[in-house]
């Protein structure tokens, strides 16, 4: 609220946002149902009392929450993950750019890390009719080994099509057992006792024998590849406290979240160290290499083709699906499917050749759903040919026999192998242990320890920062690069900017005239989202309104305008009196999102047995995320409002400037002048993924200082630093705004820096 002359009956044009009822919570910690509705209203009294916040701060009613889409159940990896196709192939392409750089980012690859060299040795070969197979380990970072089986077709040859295959759960030598592969020959879906009991196997014998180079490499924690153990890699269910300091930290753990450090990220790095040995082989064409693998196969062969432009066909089987994305620890990391999902991802690869089979699993919905809108996108390109999806909805989850034969028939067509239809596959003797088994007496296992898994994720935490190093901005045309790295990663992060502000719909709640003021409360509402947040706002009446709104971003939210006795604070009634109307903000799950709780400092998460936070914020965004959204949408409303305010300036205090920060670095011409008293929080510091400051890769892109450095070149004032941090003061530099950015070290902090924003 602006201007004291507004009436309630001046904005009969807004529509009134609804008080809805209280949403079901998808953490039980939240939920209220063993509390009645007098219970509530007393502890709503406890609580404002314990701030020393008056009752009549609230904006919703007590026992109201907003009517906000946020507070329903957060979305699981269980959900339904629809493809939209956009309208134009300028819109997909510009969604497509997106989506690239959402995969790079939540699997640790963005920016794109040094290769090292592999230092691959191969050996051991094993001859079969038709094929040979050799044994193969490489360095995908140094000293951590990727391990697997090279096919060949048994007569020499050069410039062979060549196909990757991730091998999915089960592990490259999965064996049906007798029993199984008995029951499996009758129903149809296998052929042989023998080799068809290894499906995996099977298919890198056949494609061998068409003549393609095959390399199939082992999963983390999967037979030859034992560094990383199975129980960490797929069956982690609880946090470990001793492997999660700065110092000191593991897989799953908070500090390698804030570092985007995963198992799915680091399967994935597999994945394009493998593809870079198998396109460096000798024999091999790098211009004709497909990619196929099945279950989490499928996801890593999604993931890879979504993100390298060297393979020219692909067959995911088993995940392209909008229904359950992936149920592994390995086939999930935060960031990855917000806003998406494993169509629109397998989506990336178009228009290139790209085909899969539905099942009587997650997939049996794709014919109807799905499939049609990959047909769509395919046909933007004007290559609808080039996508197809079989239905064999008789066969339970599978990369069987029928479903292989599909495989080697598309392969056969766009790898241009001329071999002749119908192709079957053919019996072998199955390899033995001593056959498959990478390691021996020559070639020593790589011994296993947790020691390992610290010494890796910090080697490559420091090749990260080495590699951001390189991009701090000395010029103009360095500061290009670093807000397409640091910024764009954030942007991928926070992936909102200001809305508009007809997309801001306010609904006046109360007006009251007060000592030199007058206080209006508002509910603002994101009416593109469902998004809803109150609103305090204190306009001068003891001075003239300077035209300027203040926004106050407090830990606290909107009470953080007062002191522990109710009063208006030293600090706002300083501004009051210059002239500034001075605005509070409740950010998501605070103040009136409450209702009497103080559990604010627990995040809720998605039900789920195992500690992991892929499982939430895979899919949905972080508190943190969601408070930043809320500062956009009153951005949005505050520039587009009726009164034109000719300045906003935005002040953090009392925990409050992260989010700030966060907010400025997305649009930093948000506002025009910036406090904030930052009291020395670093990302870092965070212990739990639960924590409402948790952002997962905060710490990899520069921490708090990071954020601050892209809001060059706003003008703004630093408290609670010693001093502008260095990379602040590199890209105020570069931007040519030195002079823009201000610190001190001056204990009153909020008042330094009033000081400040009235000598301008």
């Amino acid at each position: 609220m602006l201007d004291h002359r507004r009436k309630l009956t001046g904005y009969q044009n807004y529509t009134r946002a609804g008080l809805g009822k209280k949403p079901r919570r998808a953490d039980k910690e939240y939920s209220m149902r063993t509390f009645n509705i007098k219970t509530l209203l007393l502890l709503v009294g406890f609580v404002s009392g314990a701030f020393g916040q008056s009752p009549d701060l609230r904006v919703f009613p007590p026992g109201e929450l907003p009517n906000d889409v946020r507070l329903k159940p957060q979305k699981d990896l269980n959900g339904h993950f629809p493809f939209r196709v956009p309208a134009s192939l300028g819109e997909w392409e510009a969604r497509r750019a997106e989506l690239r750089r959402r995969i790079q980012v939540a699997t640790g690859m963005w920016p794109m890390p040094a290769k090292t060299p592999l230092k691959p040795v191969i050996h051991g070969k094993v001859i079969r009719e038709g094929f040979t197979v050799e044994k193969v380990y490489f360095e995908s970072v140094p000293n951590h080994f990727v391990t697997g089986l090279l096919f060949r077709p048994d007569k020499p040859g050069s410039n062979r099509p060549a196909v990757l295959s991730p091998h999915g759960h089960g592990g490259r030598t999965q064996d049906y057992g007798e029993k199984k592969i008995g029951e499996l020959i009758e129903g149809g879906a296998e052929k042989f006792a023998a080799s068809g009991r290894f499906p995996k196997i099977a298919r890198c014998a056949q494609l061998a024998r068409m003549g393609c180079v095959v390399f199939i490499y082992d999963m983390l924690g999967y037979v030859d590849s034992q560094q990383i153990s199975h129980e960490l890699a797929h069956k982690f269910a609880k946090q470990r406290p001793e492997f999660d300091s700065p110092d000191r930290w593991g897989f799953f753990s908070t500090q390698a979240e804030l570092r985007l450090q995963s198992i799915m990220g680091l399967q994935s790095w597999n994945s394009i160290r493998a593809l870079d040995f198998l396109c460096g082989l000798d024999d091999v064409d790098p211009k004709r290499v497909a990619v196929t693998g099945g279950s989490g196969g499928g996801t890593q062969t999604i993931l890879l083709c979504a993100v390298d432009d060297r393979p020219v066909a692909a067959f995911p089987q088993g995940m392209v699906s909008t229904s359950m994305q992936g149920g592994c620890t390995c086939e999930n990391c935060s960031l990855l499917r917000i806003g998406t999902g494993n169509v629109e991802l397998a989506g990336l690869f178009a228009p290139k050749p790209q085909a899969m089979t539905a099942a009587n699993d997650w997939t049996r919905d794709m014919m109807p759903d799905g499939f049609p809108e990959l047909q769509k996108l395919y046909a933007l390109y004007g290559k609808g040919d080039l996508v197809d999806c079989k239905p064999y909805l008789h066969f339970p989850h599978n990369y069987n026999a029928v479903t292989r034969g599909d495989m080697y028939r598309w392969f056969n067509k766009h790898l241009n192998l001329g071999i002749a239809e119908p192709i079957e596959e053919r019996d072998f003797p199955p390899l033995t242990k001593e056959e498959y088994s990478v390691w021996n007496k020559q070639h020593p296992q790589p011994k296993p320890n947790a020691a390992y898994e610290m010494r890796l994720l910090r080697g490559l935490a420091d090749a990260d920062a080495t590699a951001l190093a390189k991009v701090v901005p000395t010029d103009a045309d360095s500061l290009i690069r670093y807000r397409e790295i640091v910024g764009g990663a954030w942007d991928t992060i926070i992936h909102r900017k200001r809305p508009a502000g007809d997309n801001v719909q306010r609904t006046e709640v109360a007006k009251e005239t007060q000592a030199g003021h007058i206080l209006f409360k508002d509910k603002l509402r994101l009416t593109t989202t469902g998004e809803e947040f109150p609103v305090i706002s204190l306009y001068p009446t003891a001075s003239q309104w300077n035209k300027t709104v203040a926004i106050w971003i407090d830990g606290a939210g909107k009470r953080g305008l007062y002191n522990d006795t109710g009063a208006v604070r030293n600090e706002v009634q300083r501004l009051l009196t210059a002239g500034y109307s001075v605005v509070g903000i409740d950010l998501f799950r605070q103040g009136d999102f409450l209702v009497g709780s103080t559990a604010v400092q627990r995040t809720p998460v998605v039900e789920n047995p195992r500690q992991f936070a892929g499982y939430t914020f895979g899919y949905n965004d972080t508190v943190f995320v969601q408070r930043v959204h809320d500062i956009l949408s009153f951005a949005g409303w505050i520039k587009d409002d009726e009164h034109s305010p000719e300045s906003i300036i935005a002040i953090g205090a009392n925990g409050g400037s992260a989010v700030l920060a966060a907010a400025l670095a997305t649009e930093p011409e948000l506002f025009d002048r910036v406090i904030m008293d930052t009291q020395g929080f670093r990302f870092t510091s965070i212990k739990s993924y639960r924590d409402p400051n948790f952002v997962p890769g905060a710490v990899k892109y520069g921490d708090l200082p990071g954020l601050l450095s892209l809001a060059a070149p706003t003008k703004l004032w630093i408290g609670g630093e010693q001093g502008v941090p260095e990379v602040v003061k590199s890209a105020y530099s570069a931007a040519g705004a030195a002079d823009r950015v201000s610190a001190s070290d001056r204990q009153d902090v909020i008042s330094a820096g009033i000081d400040w924003l009235l000598e301008k």
